[in-house]
């Protein structure tokens, strides 16, 4: 009877081994350190529940770093299973050299759009070797009870932007806005590229500057520069050393009144900031006018081409694309908005007014990410420079655009002299 017992003991230890020994551990790489406690917490946790037998590790690299840890892994065999993906040509540079899989033939890429897959596919749209994720959208964050204390309305109007940003600065009790150019990406990503696809008509503008039917020294290019020019009397004293964290800062500390903003500081501004928070979209030229904005595609999810387990893989990359991980994740990173066909209810009031502007205006992406930032001088690049200087004064508005349009032009063969 004991060893009848004892055998059967054996064997039962013998099967739950083997059981575990079976589990697949896949390990997702990925630039978002700031959402390490999402991952862990609410989205691992509901695809584990669903999938026994499938681990999943989250292990992100810092942002700065990324690029340069990921390719390294890829080119050493060390890369995990997982591979988030930033838009356009970073992706596609790795799905060319093999290193990303081809995903076209996953059930889920029928819940996304053509625009939403566009920023992971190959230019002819052949193959999609990311699931989209989010898109980031791009606006002002204001403080509420500011404006309640200095009686200004949300502005609709670049006029009505301007009077309330004198207004502020006339009564001096706040900074009117809080940018710095010290880092200069954001004098481009908050700056020309937010309010600049009302000047070039989004969608229609971009297109046509890739098509080389319209150059950066058009005026539709340069309005956005003058406006930039107007901003440096209402960013306050020491704006030029002023760093990305410094503005951030200065803003949830209630000393600054309006945050040229991406949608993916909400998360971190509810915490930080002691005072009811709003949101506007960028101005129009007059009232009535189409308003377009930078809803930008963002972040996607890809497979390591050389992953040890494409099966499994392929199985999270399905959820990934599922109406329920866009529910899941649009309202635990409240600002990454969902790229998936099902509408997903916002439960953040700053996330919804942000994604209520998709209702309103025409939805566009920044201008130098697809295909013109491809040669050198690297347009994305030398955009972040250009509207630092503009903003300081340094370099006129038509000067910076001819700038970036001599650096385009040698390289890019539609924007060549004909």
């Amino acid at each position: 009877m004991k060893t009848t017992l004892r055998f059967a003991l054996l064997a039962s230890t013998l099967l739950a081994g083997a059981a575990q020994a079976e589990d697949v551990t896949l390990t997702i790489e990925s630039w978002r350190n700031d959402d390490l406690a999402i991952w862990q917490e609410k989205l691992i946790p509901a695809f584990e529940a669903a999938n026994p037998g499938i681990k999943i590790v989250f292990a992100p690299t810092a942002p700065a770093e990324y690029n340069a840890v990921l390719n390294s892994k890829l080119d050493a065999g060390s890369a995990g299973d997982l591979i988030t993906c930033r838009p356009f040509d970073a992706s596609l540079e790795l799905y060319n050299k093999g290193q990303l899989a081809d995903l076209s033939g996953l059930a889920s890429m029928a819940n996304f759009s053509d625009v939403a897959k566009s920023a992971w596919q190959t230019d002819d749209g052949a193959a999609t070797f990311c699931v989209p994720m989010a898109s980031v959208i791009h606006g002002f964050i204001y403080n509420a009870d500011a404006f309640a204390q200095l009686g200004i309305e949300v502005p609709k109007t670049e006029a009505e932007f301007f009077a309330a940003l004198d207004k502020i600065k006339a009564d001096g009790t706040y900074i009117p806005m809080a940018m710095g150019t010290n880092d200069q990406w954001e004098a481009a990503t908050m700056g020309y590229n937010n309010v600049g696809p009302n000047y070039w008509k989004g969608e229609e503008g971009r297109k046509s500057l890739i098509a080389g039917t319209q150059k950066l020294t058009d005026e539709a290019w340069v309005a956005p520069f003058r406006q930039l020019a107007k901003w440096k009397d209402y960013l306050g004293d020491g704006f030029e050393a002023q760093t990305y964290p410094d503005s951030q800062n200065l803003f949830t500390l209630g000393r600054a009144a309006i945050y040229p903003a991406g949608s993916w500081e909400i998360s971190g501004f509810n915490t930080q900031a002691g005072f009811k928070m709003g949101a506007f979209a960028p101005p129009v030229a007059a009232e009535g006018d189409t308003c377009y904005i930078s809803d930008h595609t963002d972040i996607a999810l890809g497979m390591n081409a050389k992953s040890a387990h494409p099966e499994e893989t392929k199985k999270f990359l399905e959820w990934v694309g599922s109406a329920d991980f866009a529910t899941l994740y649009a309202n635990a990173l409240p600002g990454f908005f969902s790229l998936n066909s099902t509408p997903v209810a916002m439960e953040d009031p700053l996330a919804q007014e942000f994604v209520s502007w998709r209702d309103k205006c025409q939805s566009t992406i920044r201008s130098t990410y697809q295909i013109l930032s491809r040669g050198t001088p690297n347009l994305e690049n030398e955009t972040w420079n250009a509207s630092a200087n503009v903003i300081k004064g340094t370099e006129t508005p038509e000067a910076a655009a001819q700038r970036l349009q001599d650096g385009l032009a040698s390289w890019y063969e539609p924007q060549k002299a004909k």
